[in-house]
């Protein structure tokens, strides 16, 4: 693995000619109720990232911190970038590795609101001969189902409850205050997912579920089978290349 945080030009340009993939973690700056922080979900893609990017010898690039966060503007702290300027951030950021000779990227997503505007800038770069593969913790809700204690509020909804407080405390722990932590399992209105709607207009918290019983073991757990399957596609979709 090629940590470009740290890498030299030089570094990089010996490592493109072995047949380089990139990296990139996306994830967000958003509210994780009060005992996560901020940017949660970037730190979580972070460490996602690094252990696929070790996997397969790829060049881990620095993360895109922000994302679209709309849904949690009802809570100070969340900053969103629009589904417009993230898709043109990650197609100006593949444009360049493009250039430089990577063969291929790979995205790895922390927040649910960043999905369409990643596929979509995907599907730009592909246009350009640009091989993308956008991954989104791949298998997230069979792995919790066999790793966490508690349910989610909804069908693969995760949101500072118990599966990201493990990953967190997997990977962060310093920045976990778990006395701090709460339940909350809010009801969902019955038009949620078919139009636009604040989640702070049902959620007190901003906790979506139980993250009381979270450890630093059952987040080693799910980060390191999200890690082996996304490896699993990266395979495959390497083959598919001949990357």
């Amino acid at each position: 693995m090629l940590d470009a945080a740290t890498a030299s030009w030089e570094d990089v340009s010996a490592a493109i000619e072995g047949g380089l993939v990139a990296i990139l973690p996306v994830g967000a700056v958003e509210q994780h109720g009060p005992h996560l922080p901020l940017l949660t979900d970037t730190v979580l893609a972070t460490g996602v990232a690094r252990r696929i990017a070790a996997g397969c010898d790829g060049l881990l690039l620095p993360a895109i911190a922000y994302g679209d966060a709309w849904t949690a503007e009802g809570w100070a702290g969340t900053l969103s970038l629009s589904p417009d300027t993230l898709r043109a951030t990650v197609v100006d950021l593949g444009r360049g590795l493009h250039r430089m000779g990577v063969r291929g990227l790979v995205t790895v997503n922390g927040h649910f609101g960043n999905r369409e505007p990643i596929a979509l800038a995907a599907r730009s770069l592909s246009e350009l001969g640009f091989p993308v593969l956008h991954l989104d913790y791949p298998r997230l809700e069979a792995i919790a189902a066999e790793v966490v204690e508690s349910p989610p509020a909804g069908p693969g909804f995760y949101h500072a409850d118990e599966v990201e407080t493990s990953m967190l405390l997997a990977l962060a722990p310093e920045s976990v205050r778990l006395d701090r932590a709460m339940p909350e399992y809010p009801e969902f209105p019955e038009l949620f997912g078919h139009e636009p709607m604040q989640l702070s207009a049902f959620s007190k918290s901003g906790i979506f579920g139980d993250p009381r019983p979270a450890t630093a073991e059952k987040g080693e757990q799910l980060i390191a089978a999200i890690a082996a399957e996304s490896l699993r596609l990266i395979a495959i979709w390497r083959a598919k290349w001949g990357i």
